[in-house]
């Protein structure tokens, strides 16, 4: 973080402490006023210092944000199916019946009949 977003960082926040105050002094001189005529909202003035404070802090930490790193997904994908998929976040999703190839299993299973019967598969 950069001392220019540390600083606007600092400032946005004492920006929003300031409003914060103004806001809790506000509702504590409405609530103690017997004839009020005032309405009980906050003033405009201290939603926008609110605001313009968020907005400046944001600002602040954006500035003093690290670099982008470019994305490097195929690589890791690559490297997780290389291993096996054993790490692959995913395989869970992947392995659910909505998700299985039912032509495949299909086949193996057949493939696994004509194998267990020697060839001769049952006719009925």
């Amino acid at each position: 973080m950069g001392f220019l977003s540390r600083l606007t960082t600092i400032f946005g926040l004492i920006l929003l402490s300031h409003a914060g105050y103004s806001a809790h002094e506000h509702t504590v001189l409405f609530s103690n006023a017997r004839y009020s005529t005032a309405s009980p909202a906050l003033p405009q003035d201290i939603v926008i210092e609110a605001l313009v404070s968020l907005i400046i802090v944001s600002l602040g930490l954006v500035l003093g944000a690290e670099q982008l790193k470019p994305i490097s997904w195929s690589v890791w994908a690559g490297q997780i199916e290389k291993e096996g998929g054993a790490r692959n976040p995913y395989r869970r999703l992947e392995e659910r019946p909505g998700f299985i190839d039912i032509r495949a299993k299909r086949k193996e299973f057949a493939d696994w009949v004509r194998t267990a019967d020697g060839g001769n598969v049952a006719q009925g």
